[in-house]
Order: structure tokens, then sequence, then C-alpha cells
């Protein structure tokens, strides 16, 4: 563990004790997200892959105020989600994964869990991060962004897409094809090597956003080889003009 961790911690534990708090800096690309959200008018995030949540506690931290729907379909990292949600009227929570037909699946489950996914992992990412090899698999739901669009939407009219689901990105897409057009902005992780068995990589899901008139407005780099500073990952956020 880097020393700057433990400091990090005792300087904000505290901080707390005098009734402060001290937080990260956002970093150039979260900052410009953030300003991408506020210029496009967002008004509802669709949380796509939430883990425990880490993605819309930062969301909060830095100044989105609104709507949230975040979906997981782990059990173990929903009910930590849930829990996290718990506090926050504007953000809902949903345990399931979202893909290309509505059914049931096997999800891979990773062990540091966040890796977790609907596709075989390849070595290239095991080698890459071996705490994230699959140690378990169970059956979850999976529902297509098309049967549940208009459940969470309400009266949402400028809607964001996060999609973080370790190598599903073409079925969440596939899945949302008849409210595509309802779509403002979309987050979109991508892989500019094979990381998951049967991924599209990064020019195929360029290629389909621009398609459907989604413009690459920023790119934020994303997991990384440790051990040879190879980028793996990178984000694309996409909106419409």
């Amino acid at each position: 563990m880097s020393w700057r961790k433990p400091v990090r911690l005792l300087v904000r534990r505290i901080a707390r004790r005098r009734g402060y708090d001290v937080v990260e800096y956002p970093g150039t690309s979260f900052r410009r997200r953030l300003k991408l959200m506020r210029h496009f008018q967002v008004d509802l995030v669709l949380d796509i892959g939430a883990d425990t949540g880490e993605y819309v506690a930062k969301l909060r931290r830095y100044g989105y105020e609104g709507w949230v729907v975040s979906f997981e379909p782990l059990p173990s990292s929903f009910a930590e989600l849930r829990y996290n949600a718990g506090t926050d009227p504007l953000w809902e929570t949903a345990n399931f994964a979202l893909g290309e037909r509505d059914g049931r699946a096997a999800l891979h489950i990773a062990g540091n869990a966040h890796s977790s996914s609907l596709h075989d992992m390849l070595p290239a990412h095991v080698e890459a991060a071996p705490q994230s090899a699959y140690v378990d698999a169970e059956e979850v739901d999976v529902r297509r962004l098309d049967s549940v669009f208009g459940e969470y939407r309400g009266d949402a009219r400028r809607i964001y897409v996060k999609v973080d689901v370790q190598g599903a990105e073409r079925e969440v897409l596939a899945g949302a094809a008849r409210v595509m057009r309802d779509i403002a902005g979309v987050q979109l992780e991508m892989s500019l090597i094979p990381l998951y068995d049967g991924q599209a990589l990064f020019p195929e899901l360029l290629d389909f956003m621009t398609r459907h008139g989604f413009t690459l407005m920023s790119l934020e780099p994303g997991f990384a080889d440790e051990r040879t500073g190879q980028l793996l990952q990178v984000d694309g956020v996409f909106f419409r003009q």
C-alpha cells in the first residue's frame, strides 16, 4: 500500500473531528465530464453497472444534484449499493443487469467484485490485474433498457446513461435500440484490447455511437496494466449535438 492512503485517511479523520471534510480534488477528465453534464442539462443518470455506488457518490460530492437510477446484478454488491443510496431521496436502485434480451444469465464473479462480467475473462485481464480472476458464478436477472426505460425515466428530459459492464457494452446498447433516440448523453467504457471474450472494442463502439447521432466529447483514461503502463480501457463521453 502506498504511504499516501494512510496519510490521507489520517488527515481526513482529524478534519472531521473539527467539523470539516477533506475530499479528493476532481481530475481534469472528471471536471470536464461534469461541465458537459451541466451544459447539456442532464436531469437523470442511469448508472448501469453500479457496483456499490462509488460512481454516484463521486457525482454527488462534486455537484450533480439530479435523479439517479443505479443498476447492479450482483447480490452482495447490490446490498451495499442499496444501503449507500438509502439516505438519498433522488437515488433509486435496481437489482438486475442490462443486456440484449430479457431473461437470466450466468454472471462470472471476480475476486475484486467490480470486474465481474457476463462474459468470460481473457488472460490479458488477469495478467494485468490478478485479483480480478473469477472465483464463482451466479445466475442473475437481465433486462433490456428498452423494457424498463419507461418505468425509470419519470419526467426526465435530458438522460445520461453510464455503461460500465465489463465487456457487455454491445449487448447493453443493442437492448436500448428503441430508446436510444431519447438519450442525450452516454458514458461508455471501451476496451483498447480484448479483455473479455467476444466483447466489442473501441473502434466498433465509437462507430456505433457515431451512427446513432452522438459526438465523442471527452476521453477519460481507465484501467491500465501497472506492470507495463499500457492503457487498456478508456471511458468515452458522448452527447448529441
